[in-house]
């Protein structure tokens, strides 16, 4: 028993590491921003997709990018605009004379980390080009499925301010994705920081400073350990509660779906793992419910006339909640 213990805590500490170093590597560009990039690691570590918003020039997509450079998988970067089409982003089909039949060339989703910027932008035709690739992994196209490649990852950014020439995104896309990231402005002293690296480095510069930490193989390998995490039962009744409060709460005109219940303990999972514990505690679940929950409820008109956030309200929620120790 001693053993088998002794041999989790150890590829934990694996674990560990890699998350340390990842961060390590992300950090020679990135200034701050430690939640964001806590929350992809924990989304890598969880297999779940994530949406990140904020305003230009905080740094969303270099986050993105350098996220997949220090990871050995490819990458593409798709920008969506009003006019772009389902079949720039999953591919087409195209007439090969040479057999005289229709061959399928592969669009830029089949990569490993797909990086959209400014996934509102589309219409909904793209938007919802997305919907199968995003939960089920594949895309069919003229009765032919396709299988993507693991590991797969959608990182989409979208700015909160700017709704001129934006699509809503609707609540069914809104579900697959396991995180909504909010991107704050830095500090002013981080501020400085980012000014003096600018001054002394150029920016391809420091980018090419980032190295591979990771390969797909030690990722579905680091994956397998955080799915057997343990969490007690309470723990599961403590999210099943938190979940099941937004569709009763009076504040709440739409509440969560029981994909956000397997959300939170993943999500929960993956942070204990990264802080080297092989079980999850109330804490996890506490730290990972509003990322997990803010893009999944809809507030009521009255709530959202008096300027209450979603965040306000899981708060609200998770303090009504007895934790269990």
């Amino acid at each position: 028993m001693e053993s088998n213990f002794f041999e989790q805590r150890t590829d934990l500490q694996e674990l560990q590491e890699a998350v340390f170093t990842l961060r390590s590597e992300i950090g020679k560009v990135i200034i701050g921003q430690e939640q964001m990039v806590e929350l992809l690691l924990a989304a890598i570590l969880a297999d779940g997709h994530v949406l990140i918003e904020g305003v230009p020039g905080v740094a969303k997509t270099l986050t993105a990018k350098l996220l997949s450079r220090s990871i050995s998988v490819d990458f593409s970067r798709i920008q969506f605009t009003p006019d772009l089409m389902p079949s720039d982003v999953i591919g087409t089909s195209v007439f090969n004379p040479k057999d005289s039949q229709f061959e399928f060339r592969r669009g830029p989703i089949f990569s490993n980390i797909v990086l959209i910027d400014e996934i509102n932008r589309a219409p909904a035709k793209t938007q919802a080009a997305l919907f199968e690739v995003m939960e089920e992994r594949q895309i069919t196209m003229d009765g032919t499925t396709y299988v993507l490649d693991n590991p797969f990852m959608v990182v989409a950014t979208q700015n909160p301010i700017e709704q001129e020439g934006t699509y809503h995104l609707p609540e069914a896309q809104l579900d697959r994705f396991l995180f909504k990231i909010l991107v704050s402005y830095p500090t002013q002293e981080q501020e400085l920081q980012i000014l003096q690296n600018q001054h002394t480095n150029n920016m391809a510069t420091m980018v090419d400073q980032v190295t591979h930490v990771l390969n797909h193989q030690q990722i579905e390998s680091l994956r397998l350990q955080v799915r057997k995490i343990h969490i007690e039962e309470k723990l599961l009744h403590f999210i099943t509660a938190i979940t099941t409060n937004t569709r009763t709460n009076k504040s709440i005109y739409l509440g969560a779906s029981p994909r956000a219940s397997i959300g939170i303990m993943n999500a929960a999972k993956a942070i204990a793992a990264m802080e080297g514990r092989d079980f999850v505690t109330p804490e996890d679940i506490v730290k990972v419910a509003t990322p997990v929950l803010r893009h999944r409820i809809t507030l009521s008109p009255e709530k959202e006339m008096e300027g209450i956030t979603t965040d306000e309200v899981v708060s609200q929620i998770i303090q009504s909640i007895e934790v269990p120790r």
